[in-house]
């Protein structure tokens, strides 16, 4: 009975180590976006979105649990993307970006203790 105990210990314990890690990655994609912007004026930004503020809040709380604390509309890449900025349950901040013609998470950048964003990956490394 103690080996099982110790056992299941050891598994949460890992879970709670890899799992935030793992999040991040699952949340990534190759896609670039869905609403491509062409030569678009940062003021016609809110017209050319087809998810609400809201709804982009909504994705990148379900792929990264938290808060958000900052949210806004950004040219990423050429394409029309959600920036959100969740203050996750696990006391780091991750940069989501959400795509503004669907909903779905592009992207989830890590923030580290310095300011800058490293992209976590499923190894638990980090890009330099």
């Amino acid at each position: 009975m103690k080996r099982n105990k110790k056992m299941m210990v050891v598994t949460v314990l890992t879970a709670f180590l890899v799992l935030p890690g793992m999040v991040v990655f699952a949340v990534q994609t190759d896609q670039p976006g869905s609403i491509e912007l062409k030569n678009a004026a940062e003021a016609n930004f809110p017209e050319l979105a087809k998810i609400s503020l809201d709804q982009a809040v909504k994705a990148a709380l379900q792929a990264v649990p938290g808060k958000a604390l900052r949210v806004e509309l950004e040219n990423e890449d050429g394409y029309l993307v959600y920036g959100v900025e969740v203050a996750g349950l696990d006391h780091q901040f991750t940069d989501v970006k959400v795509d503004a013609g669907n909903g779905k998470i592009l992207k989830a950048d890590r923030d580290e203790a310095d300011g800058e964003a490293q992209t976590e990956h499923a190894e638990g490394e980090h890009e330099d």
